[in-house]
């Protein structure tokens, strides 16, 4: 029996606009390193933290990656996540996919589990088969080893599920394990990034979300 279709959906600039949190949540990572977050450069949104906290810190001359990480986590954990907002229109696109016969994942670079409180805290938690993220140990931090995991432990062909995102580790993380990449463009990711990192298509709003991914897995 052939696995059933899967689409596998990124967090952060695909569903959520999490910009807000982050950025709170960074500053108050420097803050607790003794550094002024109003020197900081702007974050970049959608390499995993440790990524995005060493090109702040770099800027302070601090390699303290870990011990910003901690400061961030336990910010984001009590406010920061509270920061994110579904884009319009992206809950009725999920309940549309599922209605169309998918089964539905998250994969994102975030801890898994705030991830799954953000989408909790939003009521789109119960839209999904299983929500997957990064853990504490770094073993999933980057896409191509979370999507590995995904399809491993799910059963999921490749050839039968598509890995949507905002930014080039979406659609990078895709292809390294055989699967198509689906480039969103509301998010942080620039129209030129994703196509550049060899998206199969593109998506320009989230009406047209669900319409587009089913087609895809119906070819």
């Amino acid at each position: 029996m052939r696995s059933a279709r899967s689409v596998l959906l990124d967090l952060d600039g695909t569903l959520v606009d999490s910009r807000p949190g982050i950025v709170a949540s960074c500053s108050a990572a420097l803050r607790a390193l003794g550094h002024d977050p109003g020197n900081a450069p702007d974050i970049t949104i959608g390499p995993p933290l440790e990524d995005i906290l060493r090109t702040l810190l770099a800027a302070y001359g601090d390699d303290r990656i870990d011990e910003a990480a901690v400061a961030y986590r336990e910010h984001y954990g009590e406010t920061g996540l509270l920061g994110s907002e579904p884009y319009p229109g992206i809950g009725f696109a999920i309940e549309d996919m599922r209605r169309g016969g998918l089964r539905i994942y998250l994969a994102t670079s975030k801890r898994e589990v705030f991830a799954r409180r953000i989408l909790e805290n939003l009521n789109l938690a119960v839209l999904f088969d299983g929500i997957y993220g990064s853990v504490p140990g770094g073993g999933l931090d980057h896409k191509p080893e979370l999507l590995a995991h995904i399809l491993a432990e799910q059963d999921i062909a490749a050839s039968r599920s598509l890995m949507v995102g905002d930014r080039r580790h979406d659609i990078i993380g895709a292809h390294a394990v055989k699967m198509r990449g689906l480039g969103v463009l509301w998010g942080y990711g620039s129209r030129d990034e994703i196509e550049t990192a060899g998206a199969d298509q593109l998506v320009r709003r989230p009406a047209d979300l669900a319409r587009i991914v089913l087609s895809m897995l119906n070819e």
